[in-house]
C-alpha cells in the first residue's frame, strides 16, 4: 500500500511538471518568441483607434513620413551583445545635413521595428538631430529568437550610446522610446550611463513586464497571475535568460540621475494609463509628464501633435 501510494505521489508530481511547463511554454510562444505571430494584437479592443485621433492630421503626417523616407535613406549599422547569445543587432543611422553633436536613440514599440518608426525620426532629424533607430532583439534586421521587452535590451542600448560616442565624443544624446521602446529607454535610465546621455524622453512605456503580464493575462484569458505568471516566469528565465519580475522600469527609474518626460494618454487600455504615475513618482530625477486626453496606446502624437512636439521640444531643450 505505501509503495502504490508513493508511485502515485510521483505521477502526481510529474504531471503537475508537465502541466507547469506546458502553461510556461504555452504563454511564453504567446507573448515572447519573436517569431510567432501574436494574433492577440489583431482585433485587440484596446488597440482600436480612438474617436480622439483626427483622420486628417495622421494623413498628412504619414505623407510627411513618405516624403522624408524617400528623400533620406538610413546608413545601416551593427553590434554584437555582450552576452553569451553574441547576437547581431542592427540600427538604422540618419546622419542629419547639419554637422552637429546632438543625436538621438529611437525605440520602437513591441513586434515593431526602426522601420517604423519614421515619424518620430523625421521630426528629431528636422530638429538638426541625428538619429540611430535600433531594430531591439527579435525584431525588424536584429537576430533573437524570443522578444527582451525592454530588459536585455537595456545593455544593448548601452552599446548603442558607446557607437554613437565613438562617432564623436562630444556627442549630446537624448533617448526616446514608445511602448517598448518607452519602456525600455526607461531601464536604460538605470545603467550607469555617460554624462553624454543628457534626457530620456518615453511614451506609454509600462511599469514592469510582470505588472504588464498580469494585465494581459486578465484582460485577454480572465486568468489569475498564480501560477500561471510563474509558470511563463520559469520558462522565460530557461529560454530567454531574464526574470520578469525583475524587469522594471520602476526599480530603473528610481535609481536614475537622468532628466526625463513620461508621456501617456488617459484612454490607453493596452498599457493602462495608471502605469504613468508609477514610473513618474518613482523617478528621483528633474521630470515632467505630458498627459494627453482621449489618446490610447501609442496615439498621443495623433491625437494632439502640435501639444506633442511643443511639450518635446521644450523638455529637451533644457537639457541639449
Amino acid at each position: 500500500m505505501k509503495k502504490k501510494i508513493i508511485i502515485v505521489a510521483v505521477i502526481v508530481v510529474v504531471l503537475l511538471g508537465v502541466g507547469y511547463g506546458a502553461v510556461g511554454n504555452y504563454f511564453y510562444n504567446f507573448a515572447l518568441k519573436s517569431n510567432d505571430e501574436k494574433e492577440f494584437l489583431q482585433g485587440n479592443p484596446n488597440l482600436e483607434t480612438s474617436e480622439a485621433v483626427v483622420a486628417s492630421v495622421v494623413e498628412a503626417a504619414e505623407q510627411a513620413d513618405q516624403e522624408f523616407e524617400l528623400k533620406h535613406q538610413p546608413t545601416s549599422l551593427s553590434i554584437i551583445s555582450k552576452d553569451d547569445l553574441q547576437l547581431k543587432l542592427h540600427a538604422d543611422v540618419y546622419i542629419n545635413e547639419e554637422a552637429n553633436a546632438k543625436w538621438a536613440i529611437i525605440a520602437h514599440g513591441y513586434t515593431s521595428s526602426a522601420a517604423n518608426m519614421s515619424r518620430y525620426i523625421r521630426n528629431f532629424y528636422h530638429q538638426g538631430y541625428n538619429v540611430l533607430a535600433p531594430d531591439l532583439r527579435g525584431h525588424g534586421k536584429s537576430e533573437g529568437d524570443y522578444i527582451g521587452m525592454g530588459w536585455h535590451d537595456r545593455l544593448d542600448m548601452l552599446q548603442w550610446i558607446d557607437e554613437i560616442i565613438q562617432i564623436n565624443p562630444n556627442a549630446e544624446i537624448a533617448l526616446f522610446g514608445v511602448s517598448m521602446g518607452g519602456a525600455t529607454v526607461m531601464m536604460t535610465s538605470g545603467e550607469d550611463l555617460p554624462s553624454n546621455v543628457k534626457v530620456i524622453v518615453e511614451d506609454c512605456g509600462y511599469a514592469s513586464v510582470s505588472d504588464v503580464f498580469i494585465y494581459q493575462l486578465d484582460d485577454l484569458f480572465g486568468l489569475p497571475a498564480f501560477p500561471v505568471k510563474s509558470a511563463a516566469n520559469t520558462v522565460t528565465k530557461l529560454r530567454a535568460g531574464y526574470n520578469l519580475y525583475e524587469a522594471s522600469a520602476v526599480q530603473q527609474v528610481a535609481k536614475s540621475d537622468t532628466p526625463m518626460l513620461f508621456i501617456h494618454g488617459d484612454a490607453d487600455t493596452f498599457v493602462p494609463y495608471q502605469m504613468l504615475e508609477e514610473v513618474y513618482e518613482a523617478a528621483p530625477v528633474e521630470k515632467a509628464k505630458l498627459v494627453i486626453e482621449g489618446a490610447g496606446h501609442g496615439e498621443a502624437e495623433k491625437v494632439d501633435l502640435q501639444t506633442y512636439w511643443k511639450t518635446v521640444w521644450e523638455f529637451v531643450g533644457n537639457y541639449i
